[in-house]
């Protein structure tokens, strides 16, 4: 469990989703660049948004498959360790991340690194081939501030996802 610190939050949950499988307009909700705020309501369901959105899309969806998902697993841990950032819950599914991780740099930054790692994994291991946009733009970085909020987010990341993706790995 990290300290709580009064000026900086004791950890960030990180969600990042793979490309083109959360489109603005899809009934599930989205947030765009222009209403990108903490608790900015979610866009409306839009049918001719998604058919647009999918019709400028570099790639078909990005789907992780069991393989994938271990290498994402990996490069995360991994980043984390050689950055000295302290990993507290990963999960790793077949369309978006999730981490909950302490560390005094940015969210952004954190993300980033996540990303590109990840990337650098998938096409070493010749999951992807190099230019395919494997990562949406952005993603979710909440800042988390006491002891409940980090219970709770970590809670979610281990525990909140539905069943176990063949018996994939967990921090």
């Amino acid at each position: 469990m990290p300290r709580e610190f009064s000026s900086h939050p004791i950890a960030y949950f990180i969600t990042f989703s793979t490309h083109g499988t959360r489109l603005h307009g899809d009934a599930r909700g989205s947030v765009d660049r222009k209403h990108n705020q903490f608790g900015a309501a979610y866009l409306p369901i839009d049918a001719n948004k998604m058919d647009y959105e999918s019709g400028i899309m570099k790639n078909e969806p990005i789907i992780l498959t069991a393989a994938c998902r271990e290498q994402v697993h990996r490069a995360i841990v991994e980043v984390c360790a050689h950055r000295g950032w302290e990993l507290h819950a990963l999960n790793v599914r077949t369309n978006h991340v999730h981490v909950l991780v302490s560390t005094m740099n940015t969210p952004e930054r954190v993300m980033s690194s996540f990303k590109s790692w990840s990337s650098r994994r998938l096409i070493e291991d010749q999951s992807f081939q190099r230019g395919t946009k494997i990562w949406s733009r952005h993603g979710s970085t909440r800042y988390i501030w006491n002891r409940d909020q980090f219970n709770a987010a970590g809670r979610y990341v281990v525990e909140g996802q539905g069943p176990d993706l063949n018996s994939e790995p967990r921090t």
